[in-house]
């Protein structure tokens, strides 16, 4: 084992890592700037933890990426005594920047390995990771929100054609829609102001989620939320849907909008518990069956703007 480690080690240039990367972050900082750009867990506590970290180095390397504009610390919405980490937009491209340059290692080094080995080497590395995987903490073991990796943009389209045609009898009609949602957004996105999730669970995808900008200025949209079947009841939609809505509310966007139907009782129900209220309904037909279509709205500053009626007399006395 130590053998293959030392041999790894050097392979990957961990000791040297941002020269072989031609980056100015060492292995762990890279490391701490992919979780911060892929994990769901964001607060400082979590990182430690995730990473198994000591809280002073923690706390230093985080003050070098606040200091270099690349992350943000503010007290947790969900608990004060905690700190949220956040990257900045430059940080984001950060970290973009080190996945670029990490795949493309990656790719340089099983370029050099023989076709027909491939699968091989691929099995091989799954069984190390089987039968070393259970001495990890079992706080790893729970859902990682990441960016789509490439494949997956199709496995999206895929998984709603065939999951919202078995569950609700829906034709093909919707798979086609999702493809020109998805293809819109991987060939015209902004990164700063829009998203894709791919929620993973034991090392696959199991569900994703999408934030993109919508027609009126200051308003952003959710599309897209699934979550397979044999992942649901591990909170997976939720965490899906508070991503987009942190995200959403850090890039500076008034409200969150969202188009579903009546038959997704269990995304409704998510979209009520985080603070969406129901705008319209209208019945429609679509997709071969008879639907009630609902708009849901979440404002993501409420107090900026105060109550409804507020706004309305303050729009009254204006004018």
């Amino acid at each position: 084992m130590r053998a293959f480690n030392r041999f790894y080690t050097n392979l990957i240039g961990a000791l040297d890592y941002s020269k072989h990367l031609y980056t100015p972050y060492t292995l762990t900082e890279s490391r701490v700037l992919y979780e911060l750009a892929h994990s769901s867990r964001t607060d400082a506590a979590d990182l430690r933890a995730e990473l198994s970290l000591d809280a002073g180095y923690l706390s230093r390397l985080l003050g070098k990426f606040e200091r270099a504009g690349l992350v943000a610390r503010a007290p947790s919405r969900q608990d004060p005594r905690r700190q949220r980490i956040t990257l900045t937009p430059k940080g984001h491209r950060a970290a973009g920047l080190l996945d670029e340059r990490s795949r493309e290692a990656v790719g340089a080094l099983v370029a050099q390995v023989p076709v027909g080995e491939r699968d091989e080497l691929v099995a091989a590395l799954r069984t190390v990771r089987r039968a070393l995987g259970h001495t990890r903490p079992a706080a790893h073991d729970g859902p990682l929100l990441r960016e789509p990796r490439p494949g997956e943009w199709g496995w999206v389209v895929a998984r709603h054609g065939a999951l919202y045609a078995a569950e609700y009898g829906w034709d093909a009609d919707f798979e086609a829609l999702v493809a020109r949602i998805v293809a819109d957004h991987a060939q015209d996105r902004d990164p700063h102001l829009e998203r894709m999730w791919i929620a993973e669970l034991a090392g696959r995808p199991v569900g994703t989620v999408m934030c993109v900008r919508d027609g009126a200025p200051g308003t952003a949209r959710l599309r897209l939320l699934l979550v397979e079947p044999e992942a649901r009841g591990h909170g997976l939609g939720e965490l899906l849907v508070r991503a987009v809505v942190d995200f959403a509310r850090e890039a500076g966007y008034r409200e969150l909008v969202l188009w579903t139907n009546d038959v997704l009782t269990g995304a409704r129900r998510i979209y009520q518990k985080l603070g969406f209220t129901l705008v319209t309904e209208q019945p429609h037909r679509s997709f071969g069956v008879d639907l009630v279509g609902q708009d849901w709205r979440l404002p993501l500053h409420p107090e900026a703007d105060g109550p409804p009626h507020a706004r309305q007399e303050a729009q009254e006395d204006s004018r």
